[in-house]
């Protein structure tokens, strides 16, 4: 079983993530459940703009990042809320995403059928539950399997405030919902591994 995570900070390496301080407690239990898992903080791949799964020209950090998507069984994806809503990274990677719709395995399912998506979410201020909404949405729409209570997230409550790295306000219920997040995934990556989804007809 392999997962791969996409943390969509807008911070590159190695700059301090908090989006990825909360995903390390999902994959640190991801891991403790047997699955192979793969980190990528996308600003630090030079995934260019566009809606196509295809390179969209020379240095595009991209379909790299789309074979290892290929090849996991779960993705989990992470965004900072900005301005109320995921990050510009985090819909670039959508985007990206976006370009198999059309895409099928070989026995007609589009490619993305058989993965499990899960969320994580930080921000300093309210919208992290718009934000889970909005990624579960568009992965649903190319075909990926939404587990049940598959996201945890953080925010600071009404108005700014301190990054989850320098607060210690109801951290502990963002990490046993990550955990219980990670567990969820899992189970039903497992689930769909034993009674894959039926070829379209």
């Amino acid at each position: 079983m392999k997962a791969l995570v996409l943390n969509c900070t807008l911070k590159p390496s190695p700059q301090e993530s908090n989006t990825e301080a909360l995903v390390n407690i999902v994959i640190k239990e991801l891991e403790k459940l047997g699955v192979k898992t793969t980190l990528i903080r996308i600003a630090d791949r030079n995934v260019m703009t566009g809606t196509k799964s295809a390179s969209q020209g020379d240095g595009d950090g991209w379909p790299a990042i789309l074979e290892e998507l290929l090849s996991s069984n779960i993705l989990i994806l992470a965004s900072p809320t900005w301005v109320g809503t995921l990050s510009s990274i985090a819909m670039r990677v959508l985007e990206r995403i976006n370009g198999l719709y059309s895409a099928f395995d070989e026995h007609g399912r589009p490619v993305t059928y058989n993965k499990v998506a899960g969320f994580v979410v930080t921000g300093e201020e309210d919208g992290a539950r718009h934000v889970v909404t909005e990624m579960a949405g568009a992965l649903m729409d190319v075909g990926f399997t939404i587990a049940p209570q598959c996201y945890t997230y953080w925010n600071n409550g009404p108005g700014p405030g301190k990054a989850y790295l320098k607060s210690d306000f109801r951290k502990e219920w963002s990490s046993e919902t990550g955990k219980l997040a990670a567990a969820n995934v899992v189970a039903i990556a497992k689930a769909l591994k034993h009674t894959p989804m039926p070829p379209m007809k």
